[in-house]
């Protein structure tokens, strides 16, 4: 076990002299794994079936003479332009209908069969050439499904989701029942007559836009599995592609099954005071959807990007805080885009570990600083890397519903991200170790299940959810929750996913109610006026956001209300034990409760479920963000003041005891507790 450390190398951007150097600085800097070739298609084929891997022999053998293991990518992220001038069709086409152009990168339509086979050739000579290579740790497949191009709406794409359709449905008469085309006279007669959803003169059916996400998010995982295909025929090197986090085009849940470690590239904003939680979110999430198991921080900038209209660099010491906040969260690997700061392109800008000003710099010393940190930390007596981190609470998260709750014709506006952010925060708050679930999964491990505005519920996942509750789990269920099922019909009745989990919960959704200022439809947008609670759940006063229902507890017990206008007295907050001896609790909160008023409740909750709160440890909301993780504790002071850490064992960066530790803005202490 150990705790990789490198990042993106790009060796074909400088000269061949360069690369004796960058070894060096490699085993000076502590880099034990390089991602090589991710952007080398044109150089690997510079003319349609004529190969040239001299060079990359070349770098390939020189990393393996320091020392240094190689992540070997596949090269297919970004055609090479001979092949858009060989075969137009394979560029994608926007909803518009605009053929997008090259020049850029990642210009290929995930349908077309000639890119397809056209990328299945090169990993083919790549694999055939590099399984043996003694220093391939890490197959690394295509680069960043779908950031880019995401969704292709031309010819091939629309051939493609009509075969997609025809084996998801089996019938038109199925098809036409799934998407409800008897609204708005969109029957169709069969499966030849339907058509991406292009540009269109008003709403387009819901179910149509919902299916084309999902075919969207499966095609691109098509052309990842293609290429694993090839690999897995002749190697046995574990394979991966790299996340992007919470990246709405994939469904994650189903891209996890199909790698051996999970990878993600996080970019969080230093000049946005919300990114440290907001990386904590997504540290967890790529934890949660390796099942626990360690994760790799496959990208992340050394200190400033170059994509942003503002492109803040990290403070000092900031980019080692952010690392030890991935490690904390379950991260065995810590890379970043990229070695050397490119000189020409358009990522010339983005910051890289040797930067332009070379080794004399503030970015190359931190470098240097966090190698040395990590190779100690990755002794086997250390106990970290390998390690997992214990979790007794969890967020569902749902990308189907992401895609439902965010389309135009929906009740109201939700940023379904914001609400899970909402809840993670409360709960990190409190000190707690979150994870992510599928509401369809053995939920038995956790005390606390908070499932927040999982719109789509089919009756599977409802079944569950509300098995958990009964079997002693305590079931916290938000706002636009159970709305519409799989097909995005309305669960009717009362919404909240059928009439097992509203006996669950003992409440009913008659109608919504969110608050909206009056001259939002004017202004073309705005934020929507909070609206007031009152109960003995909140201490004092309390206010909701973003969403507000009328809601009927049918069998449970009101704890708090709402205050003013046509809602006032009506349920806010319920909750149902669910009988018997299991001590199961069924929780309801039909808005979002600010800040401050959602992490009392959450604290009650979780209080209530026999969930224990670390006492006396700062958490990730505030200035000093602890995390426990196997053997060690790592807290990071994320704040502008300095902080005197509370924790008993010694640090094993620098051999003092926790106890009384001086905490520096961005400071770091691993401690052990043995």
């Amino acid at each position: 076990m150990t705790i990789w450390y490198g990042g993106d190398y790009n060796p074909e951007q400088w000269p061949r002299e360069v690369w004796d150097e960058d070894v060096t600085l490699m085993r000076r800097g502590g880099i034990s794994l390089a991602t090589v070739a991710v952007f080398s298609w044109a150089r690997l084929e510079p003319r349609p079936g004529e190969y040239d891997f001299g060079w990359l022999d070349d770098v390939l053998d020189t990393l393996h003479a320091g020392g240094i293991r190689v992540d070997l990518a596949t090269a297919t992220a970004s055609p090479p332009p001979w092949l858009a001038k060989l075969h137009p069709e394979t560029l994608p086409v926007t909803e518009d209908g605009v053929r997008l152009a090259v020049g850029s990168r990642q210009q290929y339509c995930p349908s077309s069969p000639v890119y397809r086979e056209y990328a299945r050739r090169l990993v083919e000579r790549l694999v055939e050439r590099y399984a043996g290579h003694p220093a391939l740790e890490l197959w690394h497949v295509n680069n960043e499904y779908g950031c880019h191009v995401h969704h292709c709406y031309c010819d091939a794409s629309a051939a493609a989701f009509r075969g997609w359709l025809e084996a998801r449905y089996g019938s038109i008469e199925e098809l036409n029942r799934a998407w409800g085309t008897a609204f708005w006279s969109q029957r169709y007669d069969s499966f030849d007559e339907v058509d991406p959803p292009r540009a269109a003169p008003t709403f387009r059916n819901p179910t149509q836009l919902l299916d084309f996400d999902r075919f969207s998010s499966d095609e691109l995982l098509a052309c990842y599995r293609a290429e694993v295909e090839v690999i897995r025929a002749a190697s046995d090197v574990p394979i991966t592609t790299n996340f992007m986090g919470f990246f709405k085009p994939a469904d994650y849940w189903k891209w996890a099954k199909e790698v051996d470690v999970v990878s993600d590239d996080a970019y969080p904003d230093p000049a946005d005071p919300l990114s440290t939680p907001y990386a904590a979110m997504l540290r967890d999430l790529m934890r949660s959807l390796g099942g626990g198991a360690p994760w790799i921080l496959m990208e992340q900038a050394p200190s400033a990007v170059n994509w942003r209209e503002r492109n803040a660099p990290k403070a000092p010491g900031q980019m080692r805080a952010w690392s030890y906040q991935a490690v904390a969260r379950g991260a065995d690997g810590i890379l970043f885009f990229q070695w050397r700061q490119s000189a020409a392109g358009s990522e010339k800008f983005h910051s890289g570990m040797v930067p332009h000003g070379g080794t004399d710099t503030r970015v190359w010393r931190e470098i240097e600083e966090m190698g040395g940190e990590l190779a100690q930390l990755s002794r086997p007596e250390v106990g970290l890397a390998g390690s997992r981190v214990a979790s007794n609470v969890a967020i569902a998260l749902d990308w189907e519903s992401w895609w439902a709750l965010e389309q135009p014709a929906s009740p109201t506006a939700v940023a379904y991200q914001e609400v899970l952010f909402a809840w993670h925060v409360a709960l990190t708050s409190l000190g707690l170790a979150v994870d992510f679930v599928r509401a369809d999964q053995d939920l038995s491990a956790y005390r606390v299940v908070v499932a927040p505005a999982h719109f789509v519920l089919t009756d599977a996942q409802s079944a569950n959810l509300a098995a958990y509750a009964e079997a002693g789990g305590s079931l916290v269920v938000g706002f636009a929750t159970g709305v519409v099922d799989a097909d995005l019909h309305v669960h009717l009745g009362g919404y909240v996913g059928g009439e097992r989990l509203r006996g669950t919960l003992g409440v009913r959704v008659e109608e919504f109610a969110p608050p909206a200022a009056p001259d939002l439809r004017a202004t073309g947008g705005g934020e929507a006026p909070p609206v007031a609670l009152a109960g003995d759940v909140f201490d004092g006063d309390a206010v909701g956001t973003v969403w507000a229902e009328v809601v009927h507890a049918t069998d449970a017990e009101v704890l708090a209300t709402f205050v003013d206008g046509a809602l006032a007295g009506s349920p806010a907050v319920t909750r149902r034990t669910t009988g018997g001896d299991s001590g199961g609790s069924g929780w309801y909160v039909a808005t979002l409760p600010e800040p401050g008023a959602l992490t009392e409740l959450v604290g009650r909750i979780a209080t209530e479920a026999g969930v224990e709160l670390p006492s006396g440890l700062p958490a990730v909301g505030g200035t000093v963000e602890v995390v426990q993780r196997g053997p060690v504790v790592i807290a990071i002071n994320h704040g502008d003041e300095g902080a005197i850490l509370e924790l008993d064992g010694t640090d094993l960066l620098t051999g003092a005891e926790a106890r009384g530790l001086w905490l520096g803005p961005q400071g770091v202490a691993v401690v052990s507790r043995a």
